[in-house]
């Protein structure tokens, strides 16, 4: 049964914490509890199941992961008790100078042994699965292959899944003009075990990502695609702006519940 979650944002602690019902699991944002005490961590892991999510690992940045950031990390991921925890698909960093944002890949094979050396790290020092994320992108780094071949060998190398994000897939999508369901079938079978979603916004005729606005339709017929093709073990809401809008919120997590409804899956297969 695929479970509905959101991230945790400490503005809807009183709401989640008052809502139990509205919410199977959660997602921790690792740095939010840097270096801060941890008993909202070991609370909230008696009342939810949690996983950890991470921004600044910088898994892409060649040479050793920065070792009092992992170590940060694994105590977050211990506090919490974490089901499992997740990257992105990016550096942050380079070897002098922390960039303050996601920055692609370039898709060659020796950035994709750099991923895969520093996803194996993160699954051995924390001792749990890692999920890596797609990210949007401003500009097509290019590579030797295409980035759905990049995801499936670093998956299939690593031993790691996919967290696959449906509202950067469709960003990237329409900024970048290709069609995100044929990215989506060029993806390997039992690849993607998470997904996040939170709905998009355009400017001027640009797509972009506020973490603020409701789920548009054309990302639920999107979601609909990687639930019949992938065993998906939850689907998180992101929401980072507008957290007075809890009807709008619990809108979007019952639009969520009816995708993966019995009868929504029976009516999929038909």
């Amino acid at each position: 049964m695929t479970r509905i979650g959101m991230g945790y944002r400490r503005p809807l602690h009183d709401w989640i914490i008052a809502n139990p019902d509205s919410l199977e699991c959660l997602e921790i944002t690792a740095e939010h509890f840097f270096a801060s005490d941890h008993s909202v961590l070991r609370s909230l892991r008696e009342r939810f199941p949690l996983c950890v999510h991470g921004l600044g690992l910088s898994l892409g940045t060649p040479g050793p992961l920065d070792g009092p950031t992992l170590a940060q990390f694994k105590e977050v991921a211990d506090s919490a008790n974490a089901v499992h925890v997740s990257e992105h698909v990016a550096f942050t960093r380079s070897a002098e100078t922390d960039l303050g944002h996601l920055n692609p890949l370039p898709r060659t094979d020796e950035s994709l042994k750099t991923f895969i050396e520093h996803a194996r790290e993160l699954a051995s020092v924390t001792g749990r699965r890692v999920l890596l994320e797609n990210i949007t992108t401003h500009l097509d780094t290019g590579g030797e292959m295409s980035e759905p071949e990049f995801l499936n060998r670093l998956c299939a190398e690593s031993g790691c899944a996919l967290l696959l994000d449906i509202t950067n897939l469709f960003i990237n999508s329409r900024n970048h003009g290709f069609s995100a369901e044929d990215w989506l079938a060029d993806l390997d079978n039992n690849t993607v075990a998470q997904l996040h979603i939170v709905g998009y916004e355009c400017r001027n005729g640009v797509y972009n990502d506020s973490h603020a606005q409701p789920i548009q339709e054309d990302l639920l017929k999107l979601t609909r695609q990687a639930l019949r093709r992938f065993p998906v073990e939850s689907i998180i809401l992101e929401r980072d702006q507008r957290f007075e809008e809890t009807t709008e919120i619990e809108a979007d997590l019952q639009k969520l519940r009816a995708l993966v409804s019995p009868a929504s899956q029976s009516h999929d297969r038909t």
